[in-house]
């Protein structure tokens, strides 16, 4: 009994203690917020006011778990992530009961299912497609879905190892976005695009310019296939890149070239692009050097001056034009980017991909640039429908993210990522198991081609790249559909022949504005 005693006055006399020091930490919380003039609320509310702020941060993480619906968040909701995370997982993605999309949203596509489409056994592959048809090193791309370009630096370094063995099994190429080649992108062995920012990282000389040295060092790895050369981006449109200085180590420096200390800040433009001859002289330029197909990527705000793309190819005759050209939508994302760029600046994917498209088919330039869609792009549908408005291969960088585990923390610039997939703290990073995210990203990547294949069956073509605009319908205001075709007429010359282009209004005027030269 004495024992026990002696216990509880122990454990009283704690108590006691600790009281104390609740009471002394508030009196002092409540001294510091009643004489602090940054914030009103701790002000008129010392101590208590604190509790906004931290069930301010915390909402983002309760929502998605507690009070959204499916398909209420943003930038993606839970259906799509789930989607992602079954595909990952290799479960399948069958559902019972019905639909929980709401198909009288406007803009909603609906692909239209054949009446007799072709049987089981004669299922609706796809097919590699060339790149770079005038280049020493032509590229025979395997797969129509593949990652977009995330930087090391900007993603983890287990990250990047899990995307190129990925990448590797499901036979699809990886974007090394504008940090330059790390040795982790070389590890799985898979097809490489190399990307060319505004900052030349991986390929600059010591004053920021295009080493051509250093472009042969990349060119020489046989895994690198193409480049490509960013004008800019849908998330930051007119504005550089950013990799905030916590995210900078000794290594990440290196491959940049950049100093510690300091923000990683790329120009908004290539300094010796001033218009759309310089560009073509930059594209000749490094294809000349390599070897290899070089393409561009860009946003675009308006079709208006990319007119002035296709009447220089035009006086410069076809082998001149770039490989490919990437279309960013508005809507796509990245690590670190301010609000009104990601908000408001920027054609959404869905006007700026017919666009280009339409651009290039009345060019003549149908079979000699493909069109590579980028913009929330994560599932078949989404991919299915950049396929029919014309894109020939469609790229993801989120789609991806969410394979790696990405919970949508929004975490991205703070170096504080959860799941190890944009951080450099080992202690977060240790989450990210490479040997197993391998697995899910290939398994995603092999599920989305999959189900894309089984869209075009169902409408009734042999090769997803046979789907055209004619084969889906969009919901309009009132909820009722039109075929897109009819909204947006497709202008293949190679298909179809100037007489259709000439018979539409829009396409005529745009042919005369072509014809300019």
């Amino acid at each position: 009994m004495g024992w026990a005693y002696y216990a509880l006055q122990v454990m009283a006399g704690a108590f006691a203690l600790f009281l104390g020091f609740m009471f002394l930490l508030v009196l002092v919380f409540y001294v510091i917020d009643s004489r602090q003039a940054g914030d009103a609320i701790r002000r008129n509310y010392p101590v208590i006011g604190r509790f906004r702020g931290v069930f301010t941060q915390l909402g983002e993480f309760f929502r998605q778990y507690f009070f959204a619906m499916d398909r209420e968040e943003m930038p993606f909701n839970r259906a799509q992530r789930n989607w992602v995370y079954n595909a990952s997982a290799a479960k399948g993605n069958t559902v019972a009961f019905g639909s929980t999309r709401n198909l009288n949203i406007p803009g909603t596509p609906i692909f239209m299912n054949a009446v007799f489409p072709p049987l089981d056994d004669q299922y609706a592959s796809t097919e590699p497609m060339v790149i770079g048809p005038h280049c020493r090193e032509p590229y025979l791309a395997p797969s129509i879905f593949n990652i977009s370009g995330m930087s090391y630096g900007a993603i983890s370094k287990p990250a990047v190892r899990a995307l190129t063995r990925g990448a590797k099994r499901a036979g699809i190429w990886l974007n090394t976005g504008e940090g330059g080649l790390s040795p982790y992108h070389l590890e799985g062995g898979c097809d490489i695009v190399f990307q060319i920012g505004t900052a030349k990282f991986g390929v600059r000389d010591v004053a920021g310019g295009l080493s051509d040295d250093k472009l042969r060092e990349v060119s020489a790895h046989p895994e690198v296939k193409m480049f490509e050369i960013k004008l800019s981006q849908g998330a930051k449109p007119g504005k550089g890149g950013i990799l905030p200085a916590a995210k900078i180590d000794q290594e990440v420096a290196r491959i940049r070239g950049v100093p510690m200390g300091q923000d990683a800040i790329s120009p908004n433009r290539h300094k010796e692009v001033d218009d759309f001859g310089d560009l073509l002289d930059l594209v000749a330029h490094i294809r000349e050097v390599t070897g290899k197909p070089v393409g561009i990527k860009s946003c675009i705000g308006s079709a208006d001056p990319w007119f002035e793309l296709f009447k220089e190819i035009k006086k410069r005759g076809e082998e001149s034009a770039p490989d490919f050209i990437a279309v960013d939508g508005g809507e796509g994302g990245t690590g670190a980017a301010p609000m009104p760029l990601i908000d408001l600046v920027g054609l959404p994917l869905r006007e700026a991909l017919i666009r280009m498209v339409d651009l290039r088919d009345l060019a003549g330039l149908h079979e000699r640039i493909r069109i590579v869609a980028s913009g929330k792009l994560v599932a078949p549908g989404d991919v299915a429908w950049a396929i029919c408005l014309g894109a020939d291969f469609v790229t993801s960088a989120r789609g991806f993210m969410f394979s790696l585990g990405c919970i949508q923390a929004l975490k991205c610039n703070k170096n504080t990522c959860p799941t190890g997939v944009t951080t450099h703290q080992p202690h977060l990073q240790q989450g990210l198991v490479v040997e197993e995210k391998e697995k899910r990203v290939a398994a995603y990547a092999k599920s989305v081609i999959q189900e894309i294949e089984t869209i075009a069956h169902s409408v009734g073509v042999a090769e997803p790249r046979e789907m055209r605009r004619r084969h889906m319908r969009i919901v309009k205001d009132d909820g009722t559909s039109v075929q897109m075709n009819e909204i947006f007429p497709s202008v293949n010359l190679a298909e179809h022949g100037l007489a259709r282009a000439r018979g539409h209004k829009q396409f005529e005027l745009a042919l005369q504005r072509l014809d300019e030269v």
